[in-house]
């Protein structure tokens, strides 16, 4: 009993840090189902190229302040899947990136960021 009473302190615990950093639920989640990649670049290529480039580094001709994040970063592809969903679903304030929940699908958002995935250093995607 005294174990169980440990475990549920500690899982409450992990749980009220994560909020506290502004993690949520998705930010916790230890897998998602498999996301068509395909179809993420796709969508890539008909939402995000404008700003985010081919190569997702930023797309030379449109002059952006700040800059779109260089989605092939370590900086980007460090970060956890839910905070980039959280990132694409909400937007970033006070910038170029706007809120994409009223446009894509959750899934449609997955699919996307499964294919950023794929653009992390030393790949050579193209859309």
């Amino acid at each position: 009993m005294r174990l169980a009473g440990i475990v549920i302190s500690l899982l409450i615990g992990i749980i009220s840090v994560g909020f506290a950093w502004g993690v949520g639920l998705k930010d916790l989640t230890v897998s998602s189902p498999e996301r068509d990649v395909v179809i993420g670049r796709e969508i890539y290529s008909n939402i995000c190229i404008r700003c985010h480039g081919i190569d997702g580094r930023g797309s030379l001709g449109i002059k952006l302040v700040p800059p779109p994040a260089d989605l092939s970063s370590p900086a980007i592809q460090n970060r956890l899947d839910g905070t980039l969903f959280k990132r694409i679903h909400e937007g970033k304030p006070n910038t170029a990136m706007g809120a994409w929940k009223h446009t894509l699908s959750d899934d449609e958002i997955w699919d996307v960021l499964a294919y950023v995935r794929t653009l992390g250093v030393g790949n050579n995607a193209q859309p």
